[in-house]
This record gives structure tokens, C-alpha cells and sequence, in this order.
């Protein structure tokens, strides 16, 4: 990694903890808003820890690109958690066929970036 991507991932991991100290739930619950800075404090710490020693550069840029995307969704919807996505069973089915093994592949691309760490740490 590069000092210049680590100061860049470590700007990220300050203003997750910036954001989570100044936090405040949509409905103004105390329990609520508490509950939601720790989800955001954990969930953070959880990816950080896990991509820690990650070394391929596109790899980096993705985790980088994902977290940037789940700030600017979370300040903007005013909800940490990962916004899912609604796709109907056969929705993405391809005009020549109806096969499984390509819903399935279809399925995996059209998925927002910022869900990839989330499914792979619930």
C-alpha cells in the first residue's frame, strides 16, 4: 500500500468514527441513536480489520469506492445500515432463457458496491 492510499484509507476510518460521534437517529430516540453509532462504529471496525492486509491495488480502490458510496448513502438517507436492493426472483432473466446458474450471475453483478462487504461480514 501506498502512503498516500493509506493516508487515504485512514481519512476514511476517521471521518466513520467522526460521523458515528456525531450521529443522530431519524426518529430521535436516545436508545435508537445509540444503538446506531455502535452498529456504526462496529461495522467499521469490522472492515477495517478485515481488509487490513489487503495488497492488490484494485482491490483497495474497490473497498475504498464501497465505503465512500455507504457514507454518502448513509448521510444522505439518514440510516447507517446497507440500503437492500428489490429484484423479483426471475427479474434479470435473459430473453433467450430462463437458467438459474444466469439469474444467479446476473444477479452478482447487479448488486450495488456498496453491499459487497456487507453480505460477506452478516
Amino acid at each position: 500500500m501506498t502512503p498516500a492510499t493509506r493516508q487515504e484509507v485512514l481519512g476514511l476510518y476517521r471521518k466513520i468514527l467522526q460521523i458515528a460521534k456525531k450521529w443522530q437517529s431519524a426518529s430521535g430516540q436516545i436508545e435508537e441513536t445509540m444503538r446506531e453509532k455502535e452498529y456504526i462504529r462496529n461495522e467499521a471496525r469490522t472492515l477495517f480489520r478485515k481488509n487490513k492486509n489487503v495488497t492488490d491495488p484494485k482491490l483497495i480502490k474497490q473497498c475504498i469506492e464501497e465505503c465512500e458510496a455507504r457514507i454518502e448513502i448513509g448521510l444522505h438517507y439518514n440510516i447507517p445500515y446497507p440500503r437492500p436492493i428489490h429484484l423479483p426472483p426471475m427479474g434479470l432473466a435473459h430473453k433467450q432463457g430462463r437458467m438459474l446458474r444466469h439469474q444467479e450471475k446476473l444477479r452478482k453483478i447487479s448488486k450495488p458496491i456498496y453491499l459487497k462487504s456487507h453480505d460477506e461480514v452478516s
